[in-house]
């Protein structure tokens, strides 16, 4: 490694550094992104150029240390990143302000950033989940939540009659919504459970239930009461979406779905329109949720449906058997090993 080259790469480090910090005020992490980005882009030209291995890193870490004493940040494995994200990103070397890709990836935290890289490797999946970071103000354990679910393939896999029946944006709502299957995992419900046991175990969760459910929603009711014809009927689950301003109905079933399902789901979604929808709301969407669904009877069921519908399964935390219960350490018994020298 030429001591020259070397030493004015470390000089072009040191530059770029200050520079961001004089600009931290204004836009802090829009910059601190661009500086890692830049710092990356060095590193790989100097290694594509003259050749030099990774061992560059480890020396930096050393020198970047004592440059910069108060700088925090560029631990050995911070400026592996920095280089991957260089690598990964080649958008970011076009102007900016052009280019809606770059201004995503500025627009999130570096944390953030690198649970993309590491948990997803399609670049457009990414770009999706950071409009979604900002849009719905998600922490990083949030996105790591979100990934692992497999959110947006869920989201492609869902039997509904969406497309007929509403317009942009809220088409594109309802598709998020209308996620297949619903990971419920917050909860635990051993066999045999009812329909309400669900209900009441969801409301108990709410919150969790929520972010699962996605953004900009509030609780209406559970078992919200309608009068029709002098009947009374109960809907499971009753939202209002804040942003779109629409009403989404909720009813949950125990077992396989049913096409029976579809047309009682109709009924309640053309009663909210009826009697709770003001006249500058939007349609209502109504969403099954059944413990399995099968995809072409759904399919059928929705086909002549007048109403904005859609079918999803929902998945649950598996409840241990009593006999593995019982095997298991308490909390105190594993507190107590910990604390052993």
């Amino acid at each position: 490694m030429e001591l020259t080259l070397y030493n004015s790469l470390l000089n072009d480090i040191k530059i770029r550094v200050k520079n961001a910090q004089i600009k931290a005020t204004l836009s802090a992490n829009a910059e601190m992104i661009l500086m890692y980005w830049d710092i990356g882009k060095m590193i790989q030209l100097r290694q594509q150029e003259k050749g030099w291995s990774a061992g560059v890193i480890p020396k930096l870490v050393i020198d970047l240390k004592n440059e910069l004493p108060e700088t925090k940040g560029f631990s050995q494995r911070n400026l592996s990143y920095m280089l991957r994200f260089a690598k990964e990103y080649s958008i970011l070397q076009q102007p900016v302000a052009k280019l809606k890709n770059s201004q995503l990836l500025c627009s999130i935290p570096w944390g953030h950033n690198i649970v993309l890289m590491e948990k997803i490797k399609d670049i457009e999946k990414r770009l999706w989940y950071i409009e979604h970071i900002i849009s719905g103000g998600w922490s990083r354990d949030v996105l790591s939540s979100m990934i692992k679910s497999k959110l947006l393939e869920r989201l492609q896999l869902n039997v509904s009659s969406i497309d007929s029946y509403l317009p942009n944006p809220q088409s594109e709502l309802a598709k998020e919504t209308l996620k297949d299957p619903y990971i419920f995992d917050f909860l635990t419900l051993a066999e045999p459970f009812a329909e309400r046991e669900l209900e009441i175990e969801l409301m108990k969760q709410i919150e969790k239930f929520l972010l699962e459910f996605g953004t900009g929603f509030a609780f209406v009711g559970r078992q919200y009461h309608l009068n029709v014809g002098e009947q009374d009927f109960y809907i499971d689950l009753l939202f209002y979406h804040i942003k779109t301003r629409c009403f989404i109905v909720i009813d949950l079933k125990k077992g396989n779905f049913k096409p029976e399902y579809a047309g009682k789901l109709n009924f309640y979604c053309s009663v909210v329109d009826d009697i709770l929808k003001h006249p500058t709301d939007q349609p209502t969407i109504g969403l099954m949720l059944c413990e399995n669904n099968n995809k072409i009877i759904a399919e059928y069921a929705l086909r002549d449906t007048n109403k904005p519908i859609g079918v999803s399964e929902y998945e649950l935390a598996k409840a241990l058997p009593e006999n593995l219960k019982s095997s298991l350490p308490s909390i105190e018994e594993i507190e107590n090993e910990l604390s052993k020298d």
